[in-house]
Formats: structure tokens, sequence, C-alpha cells
């Protein structure tokens, strides 16, 4: 099965830039797709300095989607967001005021890559990180919170963050020049192997001051592989029936509202749209958004906006009138407190709904506009 490639190589264009990440594209555009991909053949899909997150999610998410093995590439550098301190991946028009609606959030990476198979997914990474996105990156883990740069646990990541530059001036991607220097001899090494050599040649320039990334594929035995190999035999019933006592337990284990049963939680939920069940699917993302929210998690964390619009999504793919009405009342009053990041979330479902109703396959009493009570609509 062929593999696939994408190169991501990203850092704003104008003052105050820590890395030349495009530079490092004609290096690694010199390497056969075979050798880039690990497979016999591979689609390659490059994006040199984006300008616009959305874009660069298109084309993870479609990579994410591609049956075979998957690797990226991602030269950049990470800034911080003003309002919830997260990372991302600054863009082409990112500056420090705007990194919220000009940047990608770093958490979009695991969110996309998480449907993939299990050990079939590769990222290799070299990122500059600003002076407030280090402090983050070097704080003592909190309990019960993943790595700020987590892409998720079936994925294999290397690579290295590198420190602000110590005086002003532009880095170069040393350590993906370096891995794209090893990989020009046309011959794949094994992931670990090839990230130790890459590590070895630049050692002076990191002097121990880089942040290693090394986190290996899943262990055989994993239950998400038993999960994604029930699905890709299209036995849908047995997938969720395993992945709900893999709730279950995690509940007993750690709590019901416990990140490690919500987990279970989103799989299902996930396995819902899988199996083509967009009301489903729907109808747990909304769930899973209204616990987290229960729960005391803010409107704005990456994990309710997640839910929210995936349940949305789901929503958009639901052809019963009669579901689209149920869902589409409750999804709603959940926009209203959960807009998300783009705007005209709240109006596009009420439109949809109003749509419906004409068509009489809804009592127009069902139809409620106004946002409930102590939530804020967006116009």
């Amino acid at each position: 099965m062929p593999g696939t490639v994408l190169l991501l190589a990203a850092s704003p264009l104008g003052r105050g830039r820590l890395v030349d990440a495009a530079s490092v594209l004609p290096v690694l555009a010199a390497v056969p797709p075979s050798v880039l991909s690990g497979a016999d053949t591979a689609n390659v899909v490059e994006l040199a300095d984006p300008l616009e997150p959305q874009a660069v999610l298109t084309r993870l998410r479609a990579a994410a989607a591609a049956p075979g093995p998957l690797t990226v590439y991602v030269a950049g550098e990470l800034r911080l967001d003003r309002r919830q301190r997260l990372p991302h991946l600054a863009l082409a028009r990112t500056t420090p005021a705007t990194v919220r609606y000009t940047a990608l959030p770093w958490h979009w990476f695991r969110d996309e890559l998480r449907l993939r198979p299990a050990g079939a997914t590769t990222l290799f990474l070299d990122l500059r990180a600003d002076a407030d996105t280090w402090r983050v990156l070097c704080a003592p883990p909190a309990p019960g919170r993943p790595f700020p740069l987590d892409c998720g646990r079936d994925a294999a990541v290397y690579g290295r963050v590198a420190p602000p530059p110590a005086r002003r001036g532009v880095a170069a991607p040393a350590y993906m020049k370096a891995l794209a220097t090893l990989l020009r001899s046309g011959r794949r090494l094994p992931d670990e192997e090839l990230h130790q050599r890459t590590l070895a040649r630049i050692a002076p320039e990191g002097a121990g001051a880089d942040l290693v990334l090394a986190q290996r594929g899943p262990l055989p035995g994993d239950p998400h592989a038993a999960v994604t190999a029930a699905v890709r035999a299209g036995r849908h019933a047995e997938a969720d029936a395993l992945a709900a006592r893999l709730e279950q337990a995690a509940g007993l284990a750690h709590g019901p509202v416990s990140e490690e049963a919500l987990h279970w939680t989103e799989v299902r939920a996930d396995l819902a749209m899988l199996a083509g069940d967009a009301a489903r699917s729907c109808r747990a993302w909304m769930a899973l958004a209204d616990t987290r929210l229960a729960a005391g998690q803010p409107a704005d964390a990456p994990a309710v906006e997640a839910a929210v619009d995936r349940a949305h999504h789901q929503w958009g793919r639901i052809d019963d009138p009669v579901r689209v009405g149920e869902l589409g009342v409750r999804l709603v009053e959940l926009r209203s407190r959960v807009p998300g990041r783009r705007e005209g979330a709240v109006e596009h479902v009420r439109r949809r709904l109003r749509e419906v109703q004409g068509r009489g396959a809804m009592p127009a009493g069902h139809l409620r506009t106004d946002p409930p009570q102590g939530a804020t609509a967006v116009p």
C-alpha cells in the first residue's frame, strides 16, 4: 500500500521570526518519496510557509485519512496564544497578537491523527520555541495533563525543540537538514537509528540545550490496535463493544470524568462516524461536550471546542429531517455556549433548522432561536 508524506515548513514572514523553516524543503524535496515514507511508493504533499491554519488543517486531515503509512515532517517555530497559553505552530501571517487566529494549534495534530491505525504514523519535528513557549515546555508536567506537544498515543514522534536563539537572528532548521542529508543517501534507516544519527550530527550546535523528542509507536497488544483491527475488518459493533468495555474499565479505575475514561468516550463517538451513523456520533460528541462543561472545563478549552466542532460536522451529515431537527435544537444551545473559532457557527445551525421547519419536518414550537439562560449568542 502506498505511503503518504506531508512536508510542512512554516514561520512568520515578518520581523521577529526565529527560524527560516522553508530553507529545508529543497533538501527534503531531493529525497526520493519512497525513502521519505519508508514505503515502496508514496504521495508527497509539500506546504511552504502557508498562510491560513484552515488550509493546513485541510491538508493534514486528508493526509491522516489516506490508507497506508503516514510520515509527517514539520519544521517551524512555536508560539503561545495569549488567551489559553497553548502552543501553536506559527504560520506566515502570525504575529504575537494574532497567534490564536493565524497560527495552527498544536493539538490539531493530535486531533486529526487520532483515527490513524496504531503504528502507522511517524512524525519528525524540528521546532524552535519562543521564550514563553520554552518555559511552558520545560515546566514540570501537571498531573492528568498531556505533554503540550502530544501527538497521540498511536504515533511515533522523533525530533527536537530548540530554545530561543541567544542572539537576534534567524536560525536554521539544523535537525531537519541533517535528517534530510542522511535520507539523501537513498537508504531508509529504522526511525530510532535515524533519529540518533541526526542528533549526533547536530550535537555541537545543540550542546545539550535542546528538548529531545523520542516517542515510540504503540506496543503489541495495545487495545487501540484491537479496536482498529475490528473497524478495518468491518466489525463495527465488535469495535464499539470493546471500546465500551474499555471506557467502563477506565471509569472504574480513574473516575467517570477522567481523561482516561473520556478518551474512550471519544473513541466511541469516532466509531459511530466510521460505522456511518452520523446521528449517533453527533449525539455522542454533544454528550461528551456537556460532560466536560459540567466538570468545570471552560467553553474555549480545546477538548470542549473539538467535541462541539465534531458534533456540528456530524450533524451536517445527517439526512433524516426529523433527526436533523431533534439534534439541531440541542446543538444550537450548545453552540451558543461554545461558538468555537469559526464565526457564524450558531447562525449556520439556526439557518438549517429554519429550512427544516419550513419543509414541515418539525413543529414550529420546537425551534428555539434564543440562547439558553446564561449563554451568549454569536451574531
